[in-house]
């Protein structure tokens, strides 16, 4: 089937319409196939590799070789074509209690539960800077909500393979200095709403946990697990250091030892490992888990919703002034590593495996 131009400039107007992110390689690939229909085979100069996004869009135009103009307008109409087609099959009408306008959050109230349910499954719900944000208002809606309990999960296979590296490739105009500075800013406010969070705050990992994903669960009052996870923080491999509040309740919760093993030398445990440790509460069957924990939530849902808040309350209070503490340092030393060659090489290093 031959497409006009017409059909060609269609696109482009419904490329513009998407609701959807479709991930940043399918993005690269619309971009590549623009430029080879509009402009033919790659011959721009090659960009330096500390510019990542426009070495990644390079690479991506440079991959079509010498596909003709005609054939690359064809595939970008189709790709577009194809994204607009699962975009309209997706649409259905919101079910009672769900929350409209998160675009990589799915959130719901139901049964006295807010349910957070990480939404880009595509990526293994890596957490994107707008999933940053959207996590953020959640959990304020959810402090003011008439819900007694949130919980968090992943849509999918993965509860969170954590940061998504792509946050890293959109430079500012200051550069990786000013990067760091607002990179820091945003995970101290994100971390920080999970301390101050009134509610009980359970995890239901449905998959495996890495990075954030998994230092995070230090601050949260209850964490269930299929026997299918797995919890992986490899910091060091990338270069970087711990977050999460995880230097100070990782060693508080399984020992300096074990903490040491899985922050600075990159330890996976099982989730078996993990309950043993006390950094997971329980661990249920993969074929039983989602009805046995869910059962089990809406039980804890029935309970007096203020007698929970203040009993939380009166548990953590004492230490949010110690963890906000440890936020700001990790914060601040994050700060640092994301500046430094070792994170630097790591990243690259990390983006060039992924090509492969």
């Amino acid at each position: 089937m031959k497409f006009s131009q017409e059909d060609f400039e269609k696109a482009r107007e419904q490329l513009k319409l998407l609701k959807t992110d479709p991930g940043n390689q399918v993005k690269l690939n619309i971009y590549a196939l623009f430029k080879q229909a509009t402009e033919g085979p790659c011959k721009a100069p090659k960009p330096g590799m500390l510019d990542f996004v426009k070495k990644a869009k390079w690479d991506a135009w440079q991959s079509l070789g010498n596909l003709p103009q005609d054939s690359a307008r064809q595939k970008y109409i189709e790709l577009v074509s194809s994204l607009v087609a699962a975009e309209s099959s997706q649409v259905e009408a919101t079910p009672p209690g769900s929350k409209a306008a998160y675009e990589t959050l799915e959130v719901s109230t139901k049964d006295n539960i807010t349910k957070i349910v990480l939404n880009r499954p595509k990526v293994k719900n890596a957490i994107s800077k707008k999933m940053y944000d959207e996590i953020i208002e959640a959990l304020e809606e959810a402090a003011k909500d008439d819900s007694v309990i949130t919980v968090f999960t992943g849509n999918g296979d993965y509860y969170c393979s954590g940061n998504d590296l792509n946050n890293f490739t959109n430079l500012p105009a200051n550069g990786l200095e000013e990067m760091a500075k607002n990179s820091a800013e945003m995970l101290k406010d994100f971390v920080d709403h999970f301390i101050d969070f009134p509610k009980p705050l359970i995890a239901v990992v449905n998959g495996p946990a890495v990075g954030i994903a998994v230092t995070l669960l230090g601050l949260f009052d209850v964490v269930y697990a299929t026997d299918r996870a797995t919890f992986h923080t490899p910091f060091s491999k990338l270069g970087q250091s711990p977050e999460g509040c995880s230097s100070y309740t990782f060693p508080k919760i399984m020992g300096a030892s074990k903490a040491t093993e899985m922050l600075l030398f990159n330890k996976k445990l099982t989730a078996a490992e993990a309950c043993s440790q006390g950094l997971v509460t329980e661990v249920f069957p993969d074929q039983v888990f989602q009805k046995e924990v869910w059962a089990r939530l809406k039980a804890y849902a029935s309970l007096p919703k203020n007698s929970l808040a203040v009993s939380k309350q009166l548990m953590r209070s004492m230490e949010k002034e110690k963890l906000h503490e440890v936020n700001s340092q990790e914060c601040e030393c994050l700060k640092g590593r994301w500046l430094s060659d070792e994170c630097m090489n790591a990243i690259m290093s990390f983006f060039q495996k992924s090509k492969l």
